[in-house]
Parts: structure tokens; C-alpha cells; sequence
């Protein structure tokens, strides 16, 4: 037993063991079979040796003898030896051929393949990817949309930029298409809200799982359906359905899309001289996305649109940074290293002790939320926005006012007379002349 290793001889002491209960039929065999984790065949053949040379009849009999399948050394440096000096350029499968036809080696083809690429003379193929099927499109406008950016020198200066793109997956048409230094939640959100308010409200969004759309808790598992991001939250109150793709195959729709992209637009941008942000992005909102529909956008598989009109909502609000703060005794909320003073309101004395939601706006704004009621707008360093010009409220009439109205009512006017320019009354002439 010299030969054998410690864990060799383990797994003999439990195999010994497990027959012992066995042959006092504490367990039946089949039940040891499974325990060892082995068949019943392989149980019958342990009992076997078990019963004719004890307890070393369950030790491995081949340790310490070597393979009868293995390859002589010279064989093995031959076949290496024709690879490297004749056959260097051939496919592994071709090679085979050669060794079989030509130099009588008659070895598998899997046995040369393993060899060559741990001799590290061939690479190792990538692990083949599971078969898919194409998704087919949606039938109607609005029922899906795709959201992605793409990471690419759009200038062709070396400065890599992202290109956010929203698109209909029944039509491939381009809703949206910007440049952004980074794809990041304010830049999707501006997006999504333009989309929004050109087109209407959608059912769902396809995109990737990055950390502005969804929140995975662990590498590779499903995202967390509770715990919804600024992005998801946003849609959520919208009505519009989230969607996560789990691989880049799911989103080939807009995979391929970008191929496009990065084939065209970093030469149109080179042909006009466009080498800023704005003016890139101000030729794709002027021209090229309606070039782009036109070229490669396709008709829908049914007549009408899932869009509807986005009513009764305040986008802006929507389309937020939402965070929840108390406030304090003084009535101000801190937020950001910034101080928010809370002005008083006529249909409460005070605010402190109440939770508020500060709306961190895509312009840097702040808005502070009680409620339907909006108690305090701010700049994004923390200073108040006056209020607009309401209009002047209506003056009452007082008693002194209403009288002279009444007394101009009832007293005729005094009229001018041409003689000495007096103004009398009809009763005062009757009263000089009966004089």
C-alpha cells in the first residue's frame, strides 16, 4: 500500500465501510450503489473482489502502472516535429490527413488536435455559443423600443464618445440619436423624455443591464425587480415596461444598427468638418437621423401605432433625480451640501418634522415636493428662483367708494351754460325763474 495515496486509501476505508453495513443488511446494495456514488454493476464487481482478497481488493489496481493507450515519446516528437518544419499553415483537421495518407501514423484526430494546442501550436477555439433564433418584430409602432449607447471615436481623433440611440424594434426607425461624453442616467433620461414628448408614451424598453437601468445584486443572476432605479422608476410611473436583455444576441437588433452607425456617420462628420458635440449633434437632429429612417427603416408588419399622448403628467417632475429628506426645525432641507430654506405657506404653519422629495432636475434645478404641492424651487448651487409675476388681485370697493358711485347715479351731471359757463341744475334754473 506504499503506492497509494492518503486519499486513495480514504476512499478504500469508505468504500470497505459502506459494504459492511451492506453485508449486514443494514442498507440493501442498492442503496450502498448509490451512496458511493457508483452503478450496481460496479457495487457487484467490490463485493466480488471484496470477498476474494479482503480489504486490498478495493484499492485501484492500476495505480503505479502505466496507460496502455499512451503514445510513445518518439511518435509524439515526430508529429510535432512535421507540424512545425511542413505543415505549419495547415488546419489541424488537414494535418490529420496528411500524417494518416502520407507518414502511416495512425493516431485519432482528437489525440493530434489535443496535442498540437498543448504543445501551444495551434490556438484553442472559442466555446461554441448556444443556438438561437431570431426574435421576430413587434407588429406595431410603440410596443417596443430600444435603448443603447455606443462607445466609439465618432471624430476619428482618438476622444471616444458615446452615441445614445432610441429605436422602434417593429420598424427600425430612429427616434433619437445623440453624442454624449458619457452614457449615464441624466443623459438617458433626456432621451427617454424627448422621445416621450414627440411621440408619446410606449409599452416597454429593451436594453442592456447596465447600472442606470437595473440593479443586479450579483454577477450573472437576474436583476433585482424590487429595487428600481431613477431610470426604472421613472418608467414604472409612466406605465412603461422595462425590459433587461441577458446577452448581446438579445439585442442584436441595435447591435447591428450600430455597425451602421460606426460604418457612416464618423465619415459624414468627416466630409462636413464637424468636430464638436453641438454641431454633431445639431447635423443629426437637422438631417442625418431623417436620412438615416429613410435608408434603413422598414414598414410594419400591421397598420397603426401603440403610441398614446402623454397627458396629465409633469414630465419634469418624471424625469428627475427623486431623493426623500426630512426637515429640519428651522425649515430647511440639507441636500448635497447645500442648504434649502423652506419659505412659509398659508395652508400649513410649518414644514419641520415632514419628509419632502428634492426633484434634482435634468437642468441642475432643484424642486422641493410635499405632496402635490411644490414648496421651494432652487438653483443647482441652492439659491431661491423668484416666483413669476402673478397677477394684481382685484380691489374691493369701499363704503367711501361705493357711495360716490351711488350719489354719481342718482345726481344728474352739471352741464356748462353758455351765458357765464356755470353748471346748474334743471332745479336751480326753475327756482330763478320763478323769482
Amino acid at each position: 500500500m506504499e503506492h497509494y495515496s492518503g486519499a486513495a486509501v480514504e476512499r478504500a476505508m469508505k468504500v470497505h465501510e459502506v459494504i459492511m453495513r451492506a453485508m449486514s443488511k443494514e442498507i440493501a446494495w442498492f442503496q450502498a450503489a448509490e451512496i458511493l456514488g457508483v452503478s450496481c454493476r460496479q457495487m457487484q464487481r467490490w463485493k466480488n473482489r471484496w470477498e476474494e482478497h479482503g480489504y486490498e481488493g478495493l484499492l485501484d489496481r492500476r495505480r503505479g502502472k502505466p496507460s496502455p493507450k499512451r503514445i510513445a515519446v518518439p511518435v509524439l516528437q515526430e508529429v510535432l516535429r512535421l507540424y512545425r518544419e511542413q505543415y505549419f499553415d495547415f488546419n489541424v483537421k488537414h494535418f490529420h490527413e496528411k500524417l494518416v495518407e502520407e507518414h502511416q501514423i495512425q493516431l485519432s484526430y482528437t489525440w493530434v488536435k489535443t496535442a498540437l494546442q498543448t504543445a501551444g501550436l495551434v490556438k484553442r477555439a472559442r466555446k461554441r455559443g448556444k443556438h438561437r433564433k431570431r426574435r421576430e418584430r413587434r407588429p406595431l409602432p410603440g410596443m417596443m423600443l430600444h435603448i443603447d449607447g455606443s462607445h466609439h471615436s465618432w471624430f476619428a481623433d482618438g476622444f471616444y464618445y458615446d452615441l445614445i440611440v432610441i429605436l422602434d424594434d417593429a420598424t427600425s426607425e430612429i427616434y433619437y440619436a445623440q453624442l454624449v461624453e458619457d452614457e449615464s442616467t441624466a443623459t438617458v433620461m433626456t432621451a427617454l423624455r424627448e422621445v416621450i414628448e414627440t411621440q408619446g408614451l410606449f409599452c416597454s424598453l429593451y436594453s442592456d443591464r447596465a447600472s442606470h437601468f437595473f440593479l443586479t445584486p450579483k454577477a450573472g443572476e437576474p436583476v433585482a425587480d424590487k429595487h428600481l432605479t431613477q431610470v426604472g422608476r421613472a418608467l414604472t410611473e409612466l406605465g412603461i415596461r422595462p425590459i433587461p436583455a441577458y446577452s448581446p444576441q438579445a439585442r442584436g437588433r441595435s447591435e447591428r444598427s450600430f455597425r451602421t452607425w460606426q460604418g457612416r456617420l464618423p465619415q459624414e462628420l468627416r466630409i462636413r468638418g464637424l468636430k464638436t458635440l453641438a454641431a454633431a449633434n445639431q447635423f443629426l437632429r437637422d438631417q442625418y437621423i431623417a436620412e438615416f429612417n429613410q435608408k434603413f427603416a422598414v414598414a410594419a408588419k400591421q397598420p397603426g401605432t401603440a403610441f398614446i399622448p402623454c397627458r396629465y403628467r409633469d414630465l419634469n417632475l418624471v424625469f428627475a433625480l427623486q431623493h426623500e429628506r426630512a426637515v429640519a426645525r428651522d425649515n430647511t432641507v440639507s441636500y448635497g451640501n447645500r442648504l434649502l430654506q423652506i419659505e412659509k405657506t398659508k395652508w400649513r404653519h410649518t414644514l419641520a418634522g415632514c419628509k419632502l422629495k428634492v426633484y434634482e432636475h435634468l437642468d441642475g434645478n432643484i424642486s422641493l415636493g410635499f405632496g402635490p404641492h411644490i414648496v421651494g424651487r432652487y438653483s443647482s448651487a441652492g439659491l431661491p428662483l423668484t416666483d413669476e409675476a402673478k397677477p394684481k388681485p382685484r380691489l374691493k370697493a369701499t363704503k367711501t367708494s361705493w357711495r360716490k358711485t351711488r350719489l354719481a347715479v342718482e345726481m344728474p351731471p352739471l352741464r356748462k351754460t353758455p351765458k357765464n359757463g356755470v353748471s346748474l341744475s334743471g332745479l336751480e334754473k326753475s327756482r330763478q325763474k320763478a323769482a
